[in-house]
Order: structure tokens, then sequence, then C-alpha cells
């Protein structure tokens, strides 16, 4: 398949819009929200294009988190679609990019090895990658214990990175060293991946690749810092040098204890109320996640109004989708609690009328 240019990306562009165009619009998250109850919210679910996923359930064992997991069937099938017909240059960054849902299914299991969960509770919080994974994650859970589990991924290619995770982990006895490697090893790669692109592709790339990594990175810093007091020299060796708009000083800076206010503001001068969201932080900092998260909802429909003959549609939709389940997974929670008198519209990424980044 040719490696680039109009061509190579005409198939995809025209299934990419096809796809976009099946996305819920603002009017229909209305009307989303307007159901009364869980089993109503299912029913129009069903009747949309999350319906087959739907249906592969019985009525009766779904719930919040079954659904969620059945409906995220979607964006497996969306990736395998799109990845299999992308020019090479771009498939090799979109097979990395979903390679992300494989690394959290890793996390998963650990963290349910390490609680002591069996794999029965574990296998419905996985994202359904199918044939699209090889990891032995069940066998994983059902060893009893993270070293041997790790020992399974002899061959793979987070062997080497869990390894070297290990002693801290053994040190401390927490799940979260075993975590941030395997994090901070994926973005690496997929930054590495996105570098790699040439032309326009790597214009895009950066910008939806990239807001995503500035987004991670900046509020793993703040939390590092505000929540965790971690020294200087962890801090730093615990997030990534590099983004789209964060750099690497600016995150030497928060590990320093410069103003975080003062960063952000500068950064995204259009973040609301940056000051007063980090007054409180185990209040504000969801909210100024959810902002941070919003501009990269903006990059992504700015990529459906720019030159379409490159990864950034594709990656734009993906994204968008992926964000479309988020929202969803959200909304099936919020209906199946009874008197609930939280706007949950407030934890939304999508569902309101939103402008595209300039």
């Amino acid at each position: 398949m040719p490696s680039g240019g109009a061509t190579a990306f005409a198939a995809l562009n025209a299934r990419v819009r096809v796809m976009y165009s099946t996305l819920f619009s603002a009017q229909q998250f209305s009307e989303l929200y307007e159901a009364s109850d869980f089993n109503s919210l299912i029913t129009s679910l069903k009747a949309s294009d999350y319906g087959p996923y739907l249906e592969k359930t019985k009525e009766k064992d779904l719930t919040p988190r079954r659904a969620a997991y059945q409906i995220r069937g979607r964006l497996t099938d969306s990736y395998s679609s799109i990845i299999h017909i992308a020019p090479e240059q771009a498939r090799i960054v979109l097979s990395q990019r979903y390679r992300y849902f494989e690394v959290d299914n890793l996390k998963a299991v650990l963290r349910g090895l390490f609680a002591g969960e069996p794999w029965e509770k574990i296998k419905f919080v996985l994202f359904p990658l199918g044939s699209d994974s090889h990891l032995p994650l069940q066998e994983m859970a059902e060893m009893g214990n993270i070293p041997a589990a790790i020992d399974l991924l002899k061959g793979s290619v987070y062997y080497r990175t869990l390894s070297y995770a290990m002693p801290r982990f053994s040190q401390e006895k927490n799940i979260f060293p075993l975590e941030v490697a395997l994090d901070l090893a994926y973005w690496r790669d997929l930054w590495k991946g996105v570098g790699g692109l040439t032309g326009q592709d790597r214009i895009m790339g950066m910008r939806i690749i990239g807001s995503l990594i500035d987004t991670n990175n900046l509020m793993w810093a703040i939390r590092y810092k505000v929540y965790h007091q971690l020294s200087e020299e962890e801090l730093i060796n615990y997030t990534l040098p590099f983004g789209y708009h964060v750099s690497d000083k600016d995150i030497r800076s928060i590990a320093s204890g410069a103003d975080i206010v003062h960063i952000v503001k500068r950064i995204f001068p259009d973040l609301v109320d940056v000051e007063n969201l980090l007054l409180d932080p185990h209040k504000g900092l969801p909210e100024l996640e959810l902002q941070l998260k919003r501009q990269v909802v903006k990059h992504c429909y700015s990529a459906f109004i720019s030159d379409p003959f490159n990864i950034g549609l594709p990656l734009a939709y993906l994204e968008l989708l992926e964000m479309e389940i988020q929202d969803l997974t959200v909304l099936m929670e919020a209906k199946s609690v009874k008197g609930l008198d939280l706007d949950f519209r407030d934890y939304l990424l999508l569902g309101q009328p939103v402008k595209a980044a300039a």
C-alpha cells in the first residue's frame, strides 16, 4: 500500500467520514440525557450503532459495567477497520495508538491481582481486544502473585519494562511503579512513532497525540506534586520530557516548586478559573483535567475542517469515538443510580457544541 499522499488516503478518508457521521450529535446526546433510567438508556442505545454490541449479551446481564464493556467493542472494530486500509506510515502510528488499550488491560490485571480479585471480576473492566492481543491475561490473573504473572510476559515488549520496575515494587509493596513504567514506555514509543512521520502526517499527528501527552503529563506532574509530595527527582523521573505545548522545562519548573497556576495559565490561556480550581486540588483537578481533555476535542474537530489526506482524520475520529464511549459509560452509571442529584453533564467531554481549534 502507498506510504502516503492524497491517493493513498482517499479510501481511508471516505470510510472515516462515514464513520464520523454516526457519532452522536449534541441533539442526540440531549435525548440520551433525558432517559428516565438505565433500562431506558439501553433501549435508546440499542437503536443506535451500539445496538449490535449490546445485543450480544442477554438483557438481564446488562449491568452498567457489562454494557460499558460491550460498547467498547465498537472502538475495537473501528480501529481494526481503519488500520487495515491505512497507508503504511499512518498504519504504524495508528497501531501504536491502539496498543494503549493493551497496556490498559495489562495494568488492570496487575491491579486486580494485587488486590486479590478473581478473573471473573477483572475481565469485564478490560478493553475487548479479542484476537488483536496475545497477552496471557487470564493466566496472569490466576497466578496468585505479581512476579509470577510478569514472568508470563517473557518475550513480549512489556517484560523488560516491568522487570526494571520490579525492585521498586518489591520495596514499596505498591503497584504504582509498575503502572508508571508501563505508561511512560508506551507514550515514549508512541511519540517516537509520531516523530517518524513526515509532512502533514507529522503535523497532525503531533497536534492530536501531542495534546493527549500534554494532558497526561501536566496532570501527572500536578498530582505528583500536590497529592504525593514527590521529590523533584522522582517527579521528573515519573513524567515525560516532551510534548506539544507542555515542555520538559515546564515539568521541571513544577517539580522544583514553581507556581503551578502561573505555568498552567501561560501554557493554556483559554482555560477557565484555574486559580480557584487549584485552591482546592482535590475538587478542582478533575475539572482542570476535563478542560484539558476538551482542548484535545477541539484539535480532533479541527482535523475535519483541515486537509483530510493525512493521519489527522482517522486519529481524530478514533479519539472522538473513545470519548463518546467514555461519556456513555458515565451516563450509564448515572442512570443506574436512583435519586442522583449530581449534574453528570459536568463530567462529560462531548455532547455540547465545541468550536474547532484554530
